[in-house]
């Protein structure tokens, strides 16, 4: 099972499954993923981002910032840097797609980070955040992303892993979220609350 921290204390998952982290603009999505991402850091899980939105290295500085940096197990696969035609960076953590809709070569690098830590850290549970489904909307139609996601989503149950997946909730109309809903095992939704983000969960399995 994997548990999701003090994001949500009682809510386990089953290993396979896969998140969907809904919600407004500035409520905390992507911290909220992040410190999904953190638990299973904690506890020796390996963690690979794919992020269509930040650079590889904003990732890393957010994410040492959760976990207390050192040599952690994290792979990101950055879609926005050479998109930007921004130089990439040599770093073994960060391997580097096209653009956000270079879907083939997302799903490689993913299994790539996947097979490595199995093979040579010998790390059999991971966690595989997507930030976010949004951007790649913005860049392709509803029929393309879906088909993305669902192998996507097939290659972390396969791999017995754990996918946290952000999405825009307030960027899409009520069809799209539909539809895209259709393809997760589990939904938190995240409202802007007095004191952080508020986080609930719905059709929640492996309980």
């Amino acid at each position: 099972m994997y548990d999701l921290g003090d994001v949500l204390p009682e809510v386990s998952f089953d290993p396979g499954s896969n998140v969907l982290v809904s919600g407004p603009p500035l409520t905390g999505k992507r911290r909220v993923a992040l410190r999904v991402l953190a638990q299973g850091t904690d506890d020796d899980e390996g963690a690979v981002v794919v992020t269509t939105k930040d650079s590889a290295e904003k990732v890393l500085s957010q994410y040492g910032d959760l976990v207390g940096g050192g040599e952690i197990p994290v792979g990101i696969v950055d879609c926005v840097t050479e998109q930007r035609g921004v130089e990439s960076v040599d770093d073994p953590r960060v391997k580097y797609a096209a653009s956000p809709v270079d879907m083939t070569g997302i799903g490689i690098k993913l299994s790539g980070y996947l097979q490595e830590f199995r093979e040579t850290r010998d790390i059999e549970r991971n966690r595989v955040m997507l930030h976010s489904v949004s951007t790649m909307l913005m860049y392709s139609n509803l029929e393309t992303v879906f088909r993305f996601l669902h192998v996507f989503g097939g290659r972390v149950q396969s791999a017995d892993a754990l996918g946290i997946h952000v999405i825009d909730s307030s960027a899409h109309d009520e069809q799209t979220i539909d539809t895209i809903k259709q393809l997760y095992d589990g939904l938190l939704t995240v409202e802007e609350g007095e004191d952080g983000p508020v986080v609930r969960q719905q059709g929640v399995v492996g309980q």
